[in-house]
Parts: C-alpha cells; structure tokens; sequence
C-alpha cells in the first residue's frame, strides 16, 4: 500500500527523523508542517492518505489541529486518516483519545510505517481508509 504522508511535529529534529524513517519504509512524504495553519494549509494542498499529528504542537492542541485538518476534508471526496503521536503514551492521555475515535494514536517510540500500516489494518472495517 502506497502512503502519502504530512508529518506535523514543532520539534525540526523529530520532524526531519521521522520523515527519513517514513521514507525508508516505502512512503512518500508529501509535505511537513511545524504548526496548525501550515498543516492546514498542506493537508488542504497535497491530499495526504495520513497526517501524523504532534498532540503538543508549541500551544496548539494537536487534537485541534487534527479536527481542523478533518473538517477540511469533509465533502472534499478526501479522506485522511490523522494519527496524533506524542512522547506521551496513550494511556496518559486516555480521555484525550477517547474523545476523539475517528483519529489514531501512536507514541513517539512506536511510530513507523510497520505501526502506521497497522493501525490502517485494524481500521479498514470503518468507512475511513
């Protein structure tokens, strides 16, 4: 499966590994971002099949931007899956997650495109990609 993906994170080093890591796993990198209105605006400009979302971008809320990136979308005929990633590990942001099921969620040790194509895996049953 060919992944077309925008990694959102404000930390340059962690942006820059991971893209290289996406990259040498098959996927193509379409676009990156270091804050809400660049993801925004990406998303809107290169269709990505995933966004990989920081849930701590500065002082933004991840989890806003995802749902901004997510309303772009609506109607579009475009349908990103938007997987949130953070030093955090899921069970520390529980309620977090669990208020938004339509995005995934990954810490950042885990991220790789084994994980990524995982989660697309365990979700094909939704009306998602």
């Amino acid at each position: 499966m060919d992944m077309r993906c925008l990694v959102v994170d404000d930390d340059t080093g962690f942006r820059t590994a991971l893209c290289h890591m996406l990259e040498r796993g098959g996927a193509v990198v379409a676009a990156t971002a270091s804050n809400g209105a660049e993801a925004v605006e990406r998303a809107t400009d290169t269709h990505p099949d995933i966004v990989l979302v920081d849930v701590r971008l500065g002082s933004e809320s991840g989890f806003d931007v995802a749902c901004r990136i997510d309303e772009s979308a609506a109607g579009t005929g475009w349908s990103p899956v938007v997987i949130l990633v953070s030093t955090q590990t899921e069970d520390e942001l529980t309620a977090l997650v669990a208020a938004h099921p339509a995005f995934g969620f990954l810490d950042k040790t885990t991220v790789s495109p084994a994980r990524i194509r995982e989660l697309l895996s365990a979700s094909s049953g939704s009306s998602r990609r």
